[in-house]
């Protein structure tokens, strides 16, 4: 079984059609939750426009979580959470990677929505939390606090990043427990690598613990990916999916204001497409 070279990432195309409903080869093949949950709470079907594959534009991303009617159960099942490869994270990850997995437009998009939402640097108290971390966090240029904190795979890469204060080298996959106090921090990003999560729950239900009340939670995510190491129901859907996915994370990890979704790719169809999931804690 082959993996995906080191330091490159694919963009997830296999299709199939079946009638005027553009689906994914596994969801023809094999089940899965993810269309069940597409049609359940956005009254999806043939010829919706947030079928697995369609390129949602702007506006349809960011309604995709608004008024959702959510099942009252968690609607996934254990094989969704599976990947093609399924040997040793800490062995694929040991080798560092200098690189960046979206492209500089879409980087200049994260950065410019993180000025927009973190507190200004040098706030006292403010702590943030880059989960998944890496050798940079696209923070803006200069961003202080007094803690950062990263976790990550590669001591290497995470030694190297500027911005954190002091880092965790962690497998969420293998140990999803953050090693933090309860109301740590006030912001925890995650960048291009929810879709890596194969315990999610557990850790968005980590998240919500080491948040402060009101703390704010942002995943950012593009259709870009190492996909041997992505989770099936995600190398198996589309964008617009990919945004219920993580809202979902959200609501049924519990202790989360409903969440929202913004759309902040910068040149659609001519840059790789970015989109933000984020809630904040509930005061109560």
């Amino acid at each position: 079984m082959k993996s995906q070279p080191f330091g490159k990432s694919v963009k997830l195309v296999a299709k199939e059609s079946v009638g005027s409903l553009w689906v994914s080869r596994r969801l023809i093949v094999g089940g899965g939750g993810v269309l069940p949950l597409v049609m359940m709470v956005m009254g999806g079907g043939e010829g919706s426009p947030f079928s697995a594959y369609a390129r949602p534009k702007k506006s349809e991303i960011e309604e995709v979580l608004k008024n959702v009617e959510w099942p009252e159960k968690f609607p996934f099942k254990d094989e969704d959470f599976q990947r093609f490869d399924e040997s040793s994270d800490s062995l694929f990850y040991s080798a560092p990677r200098f690189v960046t997995h979206i492209d500089d437009p879409a980087i200049n998009a994260l950065t410019n929505y993180y000025s927009l939402v973190f507190p200004p640097s040098n706030t006292p108290g403010v702590s943030l939390l880059d989960m998944c971390s890496s050798w940079v966090s696209h923070y803006p240029r200069g961003y202080k606090q007094d803690r950062i904190v990263g976790t990550g795979m590669n001591d290497e890469e995470l030694k190297k990043n500027p911005v954190l204060t002091e880092y965790v080298v962690q497998d969420l996959n293998g140990n999803p427990q953050l090693p933090f106090e309860g109301g740590s921090f006030d912001i925890i990003t995650n960048v291009v690598s929810v879709d890596y999560l194969t315990r999610p729950l557990e850790v968005f239900k980590e998240m919500c613990r080491v948040l402060k009340p009101g703390g704010l939670a942002i995943m950012s995510f593009s259709n870009r990916c190492f996909w041997t190491k992505a989770i099936s129901i995600w190398t198996s859907t589309g964008d617009a999916d990919h945004v219920l996915i993580v809202g979902s994370y959200f609501h049924y990890a519990g202790g989360f204001e409903p969440p929202q979704a913004v759309d902040i790719s910068p040149n659609p169809g001519r840059s790789d497409p970015l989109y933000v999931v984020y809630a904040r804690k509930a005061l109560a």
